[in-house]
């Protein structure tokens, strides 16, 4: 089996076969952080997370890198109207997104290279850019990249260059040779954080940024670009003409986006007001549930965003999260002996491989989880699994959890929960035996304070975490 991925490049579905073998070098597009991140991040933060986590299940040596745009507009006037440096704001939101992307369940990616670190690169680049034709010095000291001398501009939107001029989104700036050209360099107007340049004072246009750390610390070409599918026009496409241009080779082998999260029928954003912050949401909904939500979609396809679709997730999730629990209880409850799991459990694996091997389909996977836990439910209830084979499908969970993330973990105790849950048990029944309801109902009660359930049964209690 092989991993196939829908690249936006080509519009198709691709047979991915990386350009090191065995090797993945993955660049995603981050957050600009002049606010706390919000949901709509956090989806493109769980997808490309989740892509990661599966590409090393399945054996690859992946390098991971995520940007901070720590350098922009933004940034600029946000710090303005609070009266600090902008790199001091922008540090505070860096730390507020690494605390939420732990409520997210994030792993972090190998490094976070920041726009304000990488200037040498970034002067570099736009230098080279100049040298070979495809850019230009204006007056004022700024430099733009001129699309005229490129031949195939907006083959990753495949969209001509008239469309994208009647899009709206070109901005007209009387410094352009063509309202098409973008800025690579940005003259310093008074007062604004600046670096020195060839050019004058100056900070980076945005879209240089990403083209020149790729450059410095993932090389010419990469595997995989990722980001969410509002950058695809003009971010993507710029990316690729800078680079091109200098290199003369393919920026990125794959261009994968994700969909948006959508309020009411638009996008959730933060310049149209209608976005939730992870940090409130996590307040409320833990980092399985909000995993959960995200990965039971296709990323590629538009999300709605509700906490009535949120709450729906969570009850969704908590069916499989108590077969997950149960199997827990089962492994040291169950009987000895029973049917054989190993086929079963290697199909399971099949299933859950061939879903996520079609372009990350974690709502197939998530399906297969749902047919295991139905499965496993039946032959728990009938005393037909073993609890050698319940361990053994706990392992399997914990094994497809590495790539989703979506299970609370089953504490791994030295058994001493166990001895005391005997006791406990035991001296209930006693109680019980007694007609001491009230403190048989009191240990019942307690014990369900502290996260535990007992369940009572034909073959006497039985308990669990919950």
């Amino acid at each position: 089996m092989s991993i196939v991925i829908k690249n936006t490049l080509t519009g198709k579905k691709e047979k991915f076969v990386p350009l090191e073998e065995g090797k993945v070098k993955m660049y995603v597009c981050g957050v600009t952080v002049y606010d706390d991140i919000h949901m709509g991040h956090a989806r493109s933060m769980i997808v490309f997370d989740t892509i990661v986590r599966y590409l090393r299940y399945r054996g690859y040596d992946v390098v991971h890198h995520t940007n901070f745009t720590d350098v922009d507009d933004k940034i600029i006037n946000r710090a303005a109207e609070e009266g600090i440096d902008a790199l001091e704001l922008s540090a505070r939101y860096i730390r507020h997104y690494f605390e939420d992307a732990e409520k997210l369940g994030i792993n972090k990616a190998d490094y976070y290279p920041k726009a304000s670190e990488e200037m040498p690169a970034i002067i570099k680049m736009v230098e080279e850019i100049i040298d070979s034709g495809f850019g230009y010095v204006t007056e004022d000291g700024s430099v733009y990249f001129s699309v005229d001398k490129v031949k195939d501009y907006g083959r990753l939107t495949n969209q001509k260059i008239e469309d994208m001029e009647s899009s709206g989104r070109v901005v007209l700036d009387g410094n352009k040779k063509n309202p098409m050209d973008f800025a690579i360099w940005k003259s310093a107007k008074p007062g604004e954080i600046s670096w020195k340049s060839p050019w004058g004072e100056g900070r980076p246009g945005w879209h240089i940024e990403c083209s020149a750390m790729i450059r410095e610390h993932l090389g010419d070409e990469i595997d995989i670009h990722g980001g969410g599918n509002d950058l695809v026009f003009p971010h993507h496409e710029n990316e690729i003409l800078q680079t091109e241009a200098v290199t003369g080779k393919p920026l990125s082998k794959y261009w994968m986006h994700n969909g948006m999260l959508q309020v009411q029928g638009e996008k959730m954003s933060k310049s149209m007001g209608n976005f939730f912050r992870v940090r409130d949401v996590a307040e409320k909904y833990d980092k399985h549930a909000i995993r959960f939500y995200f990965l039971n979609t296709h990323y590629t396809s538009p999300l709605l965003y509700s906490e009535e679709m949120l709450e729906d997730a969570k009850n969704s999730l908590e069916r499989l999260v108590n077969n997950y629990t149960d199997l827990g209880a089962y492994m040291k409850q169950g009987p000895d002996g029973g049917e054989d799991v190993s086929d079963a459990v290697e199909k399971y694996r099949e299933n859950f491989i061939a879903a996520m091997d079609d372009d990350f389909n974690t709502r197939a996977a998530i399906e297969v989880l749902f047919q295991l836990a139905r499965t496993t439910n039946k032959s728990m209830a009938e005393k037909t699994l073993s609890k050698e084979g319940a361990g053994i499908y706990v392992s399997l969970l914990d094994e497809f959890n590495r790539v989703l993330g979506i299970y609370p973990e089953i504490s791994d105790d030295d058994g001493t929960l166990d001895s005391v849950m005997e006791i406990l048990i035991d001296l209930r029944a006693e109680l019980r035996e007694r007609k001491a309801y009230d403190l048989s109902d009191l240990i019942r009660d307690r014990l369900g304070e502290a996260g535990i359930r007992l369940e009572d049964s034909g073959d006497g209690a039985k308990w669990k975490r919950i």
